[in-house]
């Protein structure tokens, strides 16, 4: 039985649509809704791609997790082995996500854009991509950031006639063949990128130090289990992210080949290509930028509790600033590892009972 009641906006009044709306239908959004299972709430997942996987929908053809399915799972379904390899593909991911949705009967309408979220006073309202308005007595945004990427401000990064692509729209590695080739990031991404591109592209490698392997026996769930003990007790985060390089087998291979050494910044970009800290200027082709994320938090700019680096003071998932919103899967500040598969199910697991004895206050008059 939902928990709606009936309140008042302004003097008139209104019922809430939702008790919750979660904005976006990735991993933390699923793994909210195997919990809500378990409460009496009125909810809704808008999603604003056109079908289950997310992120995961867009990213380059080769791409693999780097932890093995065992470690990859949402909660009560395990993540089938990958056929005949360690790391799960971008296909077998996508296709978990869309049978654990059927799976769960996860109520999800899409494809939906919630373009602006404003406080009504009782409720907050949600503006809607094709036209509608709802009202939910809380929201949870679980967009992530796959569509906010960031790319550094270089000196000349707009006069430069070559082209540039982030890794959130590259697709592979056939459209550079024969090109002069800058990767630029030293993350996980940036490694997977230049260890394909180095077999078909004359491909450099741009990263701020020396990057750092993890060994080759070792899996991305230690980097997991890192990021989880060293955030605080206040959701703060002793560490940006995962910055060690995991071994999956292209990596390996390329690092075998010496294809994985890198070169620290270049100092600006010019018409043509870069120049190097020597002086030297280097002729590209294309500029490659493996530089991460911020957290695509636009929609939530009404409530005015978005800072300019796109983040939302927290509280244990919780808006400091908006209480009926709470913020999930964006990474560490979120939840230790909480824009992985495994850690945002395990946010998920201690957020939802917050959330319902939150709404249930709310009924109480507490």
């Amino acid at each position: 039985m939902s928990i709606s009641i009936e309140l008042s906006d302004g003097g008139s009044p209104t019922k809430a649509d939702y008790d919750l709306v979660i904005i976006g239908g990735g991993q933390a959004a699923l793994a909210l809704a195997y919990y809500l299972r378990r409460s009496d709430l009125s909810y809704v997942i808008y999603d604003s791609e056109d079908g289950p996987g997310a992120a995961w929908r867009h990213g380059w053809q080769s791409l693999r997790l780097f932890s093995p399915a065992v470690y990859s799972s949402l909660p009560g379904w395990p993540m089938p082995p990958s056929a005949g390899k360690a790391f799960p593909s971008r296909e077998e991911v996508i296709d978990y996500l869309a049978r654990y949705e059927a799976r769960y009967a996860i109520p999800v309408e899409r494809p939906v854009r919630v373009r602006a979220v404003e406080s009504t006073g009782t409720c907050l309202r949600l503006k809607l991509s094709d036209g509608r308005t709802k009202l939910a007595r809380a929201v949870v945004s679980a967009t992530g950031t796959w569509s906010a990427p960031f790319v550094p401000d270089y000196t000349g990064r707009l006069s430069f006639h070559g082209h540039q692509v982030h890794s959130a729209h590259y697709q592979g590695p056939g459209a550079f063949a024969g090109q002069r080739v800058l990767v630029v990031g030293g993350g996980n991404s940036g490694a997977q990128i230049q260890a394909e591109l180095s077999e078909v592209a004359h491909s450099t490698w741009v990263t701020i130090d020396p990057p750092e392997f993890l060994p080759d026996d070792v899996d991305g769930h230690a980097l997991f289990e890192r990021a989880t003990a060293k955030v605080t007790g206040n959701g703060a985060s002793t560490q940006s992210g995962f910055g060690d390089i995991v071994m999956v087998p292209p990596v390996r291979a390329a690092r075998d080949r010496g294809d994985l050494t890198s070169e620290r910044p270049f100092l600006e970009m010019t018409s043509d290509g870069v120049v190097w800290p020597d002086g030297r200027h280097e002729p590209v082709d294309t500029i490659i930028w493996c530089t991460g994320f911020r957290p695509a938090t636009d929609h939530l700019k009404p409530l005015g509790i978005v800072g300019q680096n796109g983040k939302v003071e927290v509280i244990d998932n919780q808006s400091a600033g908006e209480p009926r919103l709470w913020l999930a899967g964006y990474g560490n500040w979120t939840g230790a590892a909480s824009a992985t598969l495994i850690g945002s199910s395990r946010v998920s697991r201690s957020l939802v009972p917050r959330l319902v004895a939150f709404l249930e206050a709310k009924v109480s008059g507490v």
